[in-house]
Parts: C-alpha cells; sequence; structure tokens
C-alpha cells in the first residue's frame, strides 16, 4: 500500500510540475491580461510581483503546489470568479455527460465482447468487429453533427444543444449539480424529461467510443479464457456453453475489466471536449476551450490539474481494487 502511496505522490508532482511548465512556457503574458497592453511599465512591475513573477522558478513552483493543495488556482479572467469556483459549478456537467456514457458502454460493450468471443469468426463476431472499428475511426464531431441534424433537427426525438430547455431552465434547485439526480429529487418529473431528452444524444455517442473499447478489451480478455485447459475441461464435463462462457471465463476477466472500464471512464472525463462545444454542454471541457481561447491560463491549468487529479484517483481506485479482488496480485 505504501507503494501504491508514493506513486499516487510522485505522479501528482508530475501532473504539477507539467501544467506548472505549460503556463510559463505559453506565449501568453498573464501580467498583460491582468492590467491591460494600456499599463504602464510601473503598474506591470507592480503586477508581476504580486502576482509572484518576480520569483525563481523554484520558488514559484513551491507557491504554485501550495495554492493548488488548499484548493486555489486563482481568478479566472474570462469570468471575474476563482477558478475553483468555476470549476465546481462546471464539473458536474462533465461528469454526469461521462457517468452516463460509461455506462451506455459497460451495458452494451461488455455483453457484446463476451459474444463475439464466444462465436469467434461467426457473423456476430464480425458485427461486434465493425462496430468497435466505426467507434475507434469516426471523428466525434462529425457524428455529433449528423446527431443533432437527424434526432433533433428531422424527427426531434431528442431536446437540442444545452442541459436543459429555456422553458425549465432555473426551475429545479441545484444541489448536487446533476441534473438528471437534481431534477429527480425535486420530483419535477417534467424538467427531468427535458433533461434527459438533452443529455441522452452526447452521452450515446460517448457511450459508443466506450463500448467500442470496452467490446474489444472483452472480446480480447474472453479468447484468451476460452482457450485455456479448465475451459476444456468444463466442457468435457458437460456443461452447458452459457454456464461456461458465463460463469468460468467471464468470472475470470471481472477483475482486468474493472480497469479497462475505470480508464474509460477517466478518458472520457478528459476527452468530451468536442462533443461538449457541438451540444453546447456547459461542462469542463468547453470550460477549458474557451479559457484557452481567451489567452486565461488559471482557469486552463486550473481545469487540467482536476481532470488529471480525476484520471489518477481513477486509476489508483482501480489498482486497489484489483488487489482485493484479486489475491494472486498480492
Amino acid at each position: 500500500m505504501g507503494g501504491v502511496l508514493l506513486s499516487l505522490v510522485l505522479t501528482m508532482l508530475g501532473l504539477l510540475l507539467v501544467t506548472f511548465i505549460i503556463g510559463r512556457v505559453m506565449p501568453i503574458d498573464p501580467v498583460l491580461k491582468v492590467v491591460g497592453e494600456r499599463a504602464t511599465q510601473a503598474q506591470y512591475d507592480a503586477a508581476r510581483q504580486a502576482m509572484g513573477l518576480d520569483q525563481p522558478l523554484v520558488i514559484q513552483f513551491l507557491r504554485y503546489i501550495g495554492d493548488v493543495l488548499q484548493g486555489d488556482f486563482g481568478r479566472s479572467i474570462s469570468t471575474g470568479h476563482p477558478v475553483a469556483e468555476d470549476l465546481r459549478r462546471v464539473f458536474p456537467a462533465t461528469l454526469e455527460l461521462a457517468s452516463l456514457g460509461t455506462l451506455i458502454g459497460v451495458v452494451i460493450g461488455v455483453p457484446l465482447g463476451v459474444v463475439a468471443a464466444a462465436n469467434r469468426g461467426r457473423w456476430i463476431d464480425q458485427v461486434a468487429r465493425v462496430v468497435a472499428l466505426v467507434g475507434y475511426s469516426v471523428p466525434i464531431f462529425w457524428l455529433g453533427l449528423m446527431g443533432l441534424l437527424v434526432f433533433y433537427g428531422i424527427l426531434g426525438w431528442v431536446g437540442g444543444p444545452g442541459r436543459q430547455g429555456i422553458l425549465f431552465d432555473g426551475m429545479v434547485e441545484t444541489r448536487t449539480g446533476l441534473m438528471l439526480l437534481d431534477t429527480a429529487l425535486a420530483g419535477d418529473w417534467p424538467a427531468f424529461r427535458d433533461a434527459f431528452s438533452h443529455i441522452i444524444l452526447p452521452a450515446s455517442l460517448l457511450g459508443y467510443f466506450s463500448l467500442a473499447y470496452i467490446s474489444r478489451m472483452t472480446r480480447s480478455f474472453m479468447l484468451e479464457q476460452l482457450s485455456a485447459e479448465y475451459i476444456t475441461t468444463a466442457r468435457v464435463k458437460g456443461l452447458p456453453e452459457w454456464r461456461v462462457v458465463w460463469g468460468h471465463a467471464f468470472r475470470n476477466i471481472a477483475i482486468p475489466l474493472i480497469t479497462v472500464i475505470a480508464l474509460s471512464f477517466g478518458s472520457l472525463l478528459e476527452g468530451s471536449v468536442l462533443t461538449e462545444i457541438i451540444f453546447s454542454w456547459p461542462g469542463i471541457g468547453s470550460y477549458i476551450t474557451k479559457a484557452l481561447l481567451a489567452g486565461d491560463m488559471n482557469a486552463v491549468l486550473g481545469g487540467t490539474v482536476v481532470v488529471g487529479t480525476c484520471f489518477v484517483v481513477l486509476n489508483l481506485l482501480s489498482d486497489i481494487l484489483y488487489r482485493v479482488l484479486d489475491p494472486r496480485s498480492k
């Protein structure tokens, strides 16, 4: 356990070091963003000193670590609010979207991978491989635009961009920041249906890319297990094929699948930028993109640290679960 914690600390220090370096090498002067281009040299120097940018880089880095540990990412130039406050506001939207996308990926991707492996070389295996290939190959922005055109613009089956329609905007008290949960807790089922109609399309797109990865890894794990000797023994004993597949082979891949699902969830948290932009989803990816275009480095680095921390924590949790559930790994 001590080794895991040491690895976590070193990884977090590496993450902070990378974000610190990015903030220093970007061709954006944070002082000018604060004082404006018409500021005098004296005003510029005073602001630079107040921001601690006149100190040696080592001192700046240590100060940066201390601020981050206190949850202080500075103030956003774009919104005028503390970055930490902005992140608390936008992160639940990304968390909700990525969670539903991962759920879709797991519910469809795992059975698809198992069935494909159990029917290797048959038509269902070929279909599963094509589904995974398309999921890896087709750009998500194209699928997003086509989805909006067909399911929103033409068929009207789903809600449009954003988390809620104008009629329901601000009607439900924000408790958790998760729109589906907040509307359900409030008992406002029309608002719940409206929120669901807005999230289902972007979540399905993310879920499709998630299931492409999950189904491919599940199929690979299952093929390895189905070729093992204990599977041959189980079949010789006359066990039904469904029991051999699900009761023996799948049980042995359940543990490594935890890591696969955790990595998939982390990738959706950090990789949903294009989806959020296309669907005007007010999440952390959209927030970082807008901040980057505005040269708001405090917001960019704060968002990067939060997303990176989530990925590190997910890897740590999956590693701990792996060790707990599989005694052989201890």
